[in-house]
């Protein structure tokens, strides 16, 4: 990404398809540097944004089905290098995914523009805190295998911005929401408190992220003349209903913008997934 690039769409861009992890990280804050300075205009023709169906990403890890995936106990240090890894692998996809709105929709308003830069800067800063507790246990980002389902459902969503803004952040990505807690839980029944305490820093700072997907998203389906309730539930009824299991972290959903309503259908969707018999529908996983 050269800082002078006049349009932000067009260096965000440049910096979604930068492989190395580490030069991502640097070009995303140079990115997020240079607009807040005023050097990078927002809006330019239709068409420029890239049809990404492989993002910027090293060679490693290798991407798997999530059921390939070996669980491993957190009572373990394999266990708890594997569980800091995978958090690593959602919060670098992360990185794309911001990026990705970005220059995808540049007719948005500035303050979309600007949203999702701050939340590329979170995300590359959390992929950082991970990847350094990975050096301290002893590991590397790709060391492991990993799961590719955020960026499959970018792929998924890349023609409608109501359904990127439904169903990256607010299902996929607010799954951590329900997840993070137990394992912070748990990691500090192991002992590893520092671990523990990053992913307390991740989980604050992931509500406004979920959050900044409400906010798009009922403000999408205003400009469209739709229910947002209802449009919200019938993406989801049509290509995550898999991803939603309890129990729901209520709290944390509730500050980053759910209505009672939701969380009362999302319950009822986890309660049929549960409910399923077995061979029934898949559970993709974000986490």
């Amino acid at each position: 990404m050269r800082p002078e690039s006049s349009s932000v769409h067009a260096a965000a861009r440049s910096v979604l398809m930068i492989c190395d992890p580490g030069a991502k990280v640097s070009a995303t804050a140079a990115l997020v540097a240079a607009w807040r300075a005023g050097r990078l205009a927002c809006g330019e023709a239709p068409g420029q944004a890239l049809a990404v169906r492989v993002p910027g990403r090293p060679e490693r890890p290798a991407l798997v089905a999530p059921r390939d995936l070996v669980q491993r106990p957190l009572g373990t240090a394999a266990g708890r290098v594997a569980l800091v890894h995978a958090v690593a692998h959602i919060e670098f996809n992360a990185i794309n995914l911001a990026l990705d709105a970005v220059q995808r929709w540049a007719e948005l308003p500035p303050a979309f523009h600007d949203d999702w830069l701050g939340v590329a800067a979170d995300e590359a800063r959390h992929f950082t805190m991970l990847a350094d507790r990975l050096a301290e246990l002893g590991a590397r980002y790709g060391d492991l295998p990993a799961h590719d389902g955020l960026w499959e459902m970018a792929v998924r969503t890349a023609g409608d911005p109501i359904a990127r803004m439904a169903l990256v952040p607010r299902v996929l990505e607010a799954r951590g929401l329900d997840v993070t807690p137990g394992m912070i839980e748990r990691l500090r029944r192991a002992g590893d408190d520092r671990t523990a305490e990053l992913l307390e820093v991740i989980l604050a700072e992931e509500v406004a992220h979920v959050e900044a997907g409400t906010r798009w998203f009922r403000w999408l389906c205003e400009r469209d003349g739709i229910d947002p309730e209802v449009r919200f539930l019938e993406l989801v009824a049509g290509a995550a209903a898999g991803a939603i299991r309890g129990p729901l972290n209520r709290p944390a959903r509730r500050r980053a913008g759910f209505s009672e309503s939701e969380l009362t259908a999302l319950d009822g969707l986890a309660g049929a997934l549960r409910a399923a018999p077995a061979g029934g529908p898949s559970t993709p996983a974000a986490e």
